[in-house]
């Protein structure tokens, strides 16, 4: 097993990515506790997870939250091994019509309640601990009206570097897993009508050189290679599982 008695906690757990990285790191033997900030998809993710993941209520925008979720698992566990920032939102908007809320909203938690939650959490590291992070395709490329989304995305891949840097005399290492198009509810919750969202994905599709979306089993996987020892000289990078859209 991977993640053999290890602690690991995975921000964004509930749905998609984060929940099926829940379910690997789980199975690889590591003792996962998931953060999320709806209280009806955690109790979905409870039964789907069963009793050996617990699952914590925390609003990531809010950093006095993260200290309560990162105390409890503390508490309960003692340290922590693998840190899973895999929390994000975005909105879709044109240029013209981006307000001041929406880029505050995105950047609150695709940004900054990622580096409070790394922050909060790196005391309880030790030597051989490893952060990823999740972040984008769109870091990487330009999608009209989703400025502020890659933005944040772009922010987040800059800090896996300067933190890979902090952290690499402690033998902490931080690497991002880089997500293409993916099969995920993350798309329906961008504010898009059904008839814009199938064309962007008929769209993607036709972008990616491998023609087809992506699984969440497939980012997973990458992300439990560089939470594991498998990549214990690997720090500061980000791997891209894109189907080859921003390589080729």
């Amino acid at each position: 097993m991977k993640l053999a008695n290890k602690i690991a906690l995975i921000t964004g757990g509930t749905s998609g990515i984060g929940l099926e990285a829940a379910k690997l790191f789980r199975d690889e033997g590591a003792k996962v506790v998931i953060i999320g900030s709806d209280a009806q998809r955690l109790k979905d993710a409870e039964r789907a997870l069963g009793d050996s993941v617990t699952a914590l209520r925390a609003d990531l925008r809010d950093p006095e939250q993260i200290d309560r979720a990162i105390a409890e698992v503390i508490e309960t566990h003692g340290r922590i091994d693998v840190i899973y920032a895999n929390a994000g939102a975005g909105k879709a908007a044109p240029l013209e019509a981006v307000t001041r809320e929406q880029i505050d909203e995105q950047f609150a938690l695709n940004f900054t309640g990622l580096f409070f939650t790394i922050q909060k959490a790196a005391p309880y590291l030790s030597q051989g601990s490893s952060i990823v992070v999740t972040t984008s395709f769109l870091n990487a490329v330009g999608t009209p009206g989703l400025s502020i989304l890659s933005a944040t995305k772009a922010a987040v891949r800059s800090l896996v570097r300067s933190l890979g840097a902090e952290l690499a005399p402690r033998g902490i290492r931080i690497n991002a897993v880089s997500p293409g198009p993916i099969d995920t509810p993350f798309a329906t919750k961008m504010g898009l009508p059904d008839a814009d969202l199938r064309k962007a994905g008929e769209a993607l599709t036709a972008a990616v050189p491998l023609k087809r979306f992506g699984t969440v089993s497939e980012v997973a996987k990458a992300a439990l290679f560089l939470a594991s020892d498998d990549a214990s000289f690997v720090t500061g990078t980000e791997v891209a599982v894109d189907g080859g859209m921003t390589q080729i």
